[in-house]
C-alpha cells in the first residue's frame, strides 16, 4: 500500500466527484457513485446531455491522471474512506450512516484474522454493511490467511449506502454479494462462519418485526442494537464468531434486561472490550468491541471472559501488548474444529 497512490487516487475521486455533483446537481454521495461507475466501465456516462461535452473532457482527463487498477485494495479502500468522510461534511450525513474508522476497522480485522488462519472455507456476513468500510477492510486482511475461497455479503436497507459499498467493493476488486433489505427480516444470505457488524444505535420503528426476537423491549420500540445481536447469532453457523462494534454501556441499560436474559442460552459471551475513550466525545458515546460465539462444533463458554480496555492508540507500545494478550486468549480459547 502506498500513502501516495492513496492520496492520488482521493485526489481524482474528490475533484472529478465535486465536478459531477456541480454538473448534475446532486449530492456529494450521488456524485460519488457516478464516478465510480465511471471508472469501472472506463468511459464516463452520459445520459439526456448531461454532463456536457466540456466536463466529459475534464473528467476524462482526470481519470487518465492514475491507475488506479494496478493499485491493490487497502489503497483503494482508504482513498474511499477519504471521500467518505468528506461527504459527511459535504452532505451532512447523519450519524449511523457513518463510516467506521478505520482504526476499528482494522483491529476487528485483526481479531478475526487468528481465528480463521488457515480456514479452507469461509463465509462472511456484515448485517450492517453501509458504506462497506468495515466489510472491506475485514476481507482484505482475511484473504491474506484464509487458505481457501471467501464468500462475502453484506446487508443493508439503505440503497445509497449499498450503492456506495458496491462502488467501493468493486474498485477494490473484492467480490462481495450486497442485499438491499432489512436486516431483521428473513436474511436472503446463507448461515456465516464470521459475522461483523458495526451496530447502529437507536429505536427499531416496526414492532411487528421486533416481535419475531427474545431480546425486544417489554413495552415500546426496541433497541435495534439488541435485535440485531439476536439476529447475528441465528444467522451464524455452529461455532460461529461474531465481533460487534456496540455502545460500551449495552448490559448496563434499563433495555438489557431482555438481551440479558436471551443471552446465556443462546450465545457465549467470550469478550467485551472497551474502545480508547480519547476517541469518543464523552463517556456516553464509548463503544466496545463485544464477541459473541454460537454454541456446537467444539465451542465452549471460555472460563474468563475477556473484559478490559484498549490503552491509548498515542502509547504504542501498551496497545500492541495488549493485542498481542487478545490474540492469545483468543487462540487459546476460540479455536474450534470449524473448517
Amino acid at each position: 500500500m502506498s500513502q501516495e497512490q492513496t492520496e492520488a487516487l482521493f485526489k481524482v475521486l474528490d475533484e472529478s466527484t465535486t465536478t459531477l455533483q456541480a454538473a448534475l446537481s446532486t449530492s456529494y454521495l450521488d456524485a460519488f457513485i457516478e464516478t465510480g461507475d465511471n471508472l469501472l466501465n472506463g468511459q464516463v456516462q452520459v445520459e439526456d446531455g448531461r454532463p456536457d461535452d466540456k466536463v466529459v473532457a475534464q473528467l476524462t482527463d482526470l481519470y487518465a491522471q492514475v491507475d488506479w487498477q494496478s493499485f491493490d485494495a487497502e489503497t483503494v479502500r482508504r482513498a474511499v474512506q477519504l471521500v467518505m468522510l468528506k461527504a459527511i461534511r459535504v452532505d451532512e450525513i447523519q450519524a449511523n450512516h457513518q463510516l467506521t474508522p478505520d482504526t476499528i476497522a482494522y483491529i476487528m480485522g485483526y481479531l478475526v484474522t487468528r481465528l480463521e488462519k488457515g480456514k479452507s472455507h469461509l463465509t462472511l456476513l456484515d448485517l450492517t454493511v453501509g458504506t462497506g468500510n468495515l466489510l472491506t477492510a475485514v476481507l482484505s486482511q482475511l484473504k491474506e490467511v484464509v487458505a481457501g475461497k471467501i464468500e462475502a455479503y453484506g446487508v443493508d436497507n439503505d440503497d445509497t449506502m449499498l450503492a456506495i459499498a458496491q462502488t467501493s467493493s468493486d474498485l477494490q476488486r473484492l467480490p462481495v454479494e450486497l442485499i438491499h433489505q432489512d436486516a431483521l427480516e428473513q436474511l436472503l444470505v446463507p448461515a456465516s462462519d464470521l459475522i461483523v457488524a458495526d451496530l447502529p444505535i437507536g429505536y427499531y420503528p416496526i414492532d411487528e418485526n421486533a416481535a419475531n426476537y427474545q431480546t425486544r423491549a417489554a413495552d415500546g420500540h426496541s433497541f435495534v442494537h439488541h435485535l440485531l445481536l439476536e439476529q447475528a447469532v441465528n444467522q451464524l453457523t455452529p461455532g460461529g464468531i461474531g465481533v460487534f462494534l456496540v455502545p460500551s454501556q449495552l448490559f448496563q441499560t434499563e433495555e438489557s434486561k431482555g438481551l440479558l436474559k436471551w443471552l446465556p442460552t443462546n450465545a457465549y459471551l467470550q469478550g467485551l472490550l472497551n474502545l480508547p475513550s480519547e476517541l469518543f466525545m464523552n463517556a456516553n458515546a464509548q463503544k466496545a468491541i463485544l464477541i459473541l460465539q454460537k454454541p456446537g462444533a467444539g465451542a465452549k463458554q471460555v472460563e474468563q471472559v475477556m473484559l478490559g480496555e484498549f490503552p491509548s492508540f498515542k502509547n504504542q507500545s501498551a496497545f500492541q501488548k495488549f493485542v498481542a494478550e487478545i490474540v492469545q486468549w483468543e487462540e487459546q480459547n476460540l479455536l474450534t474444529d470449524r473448517s
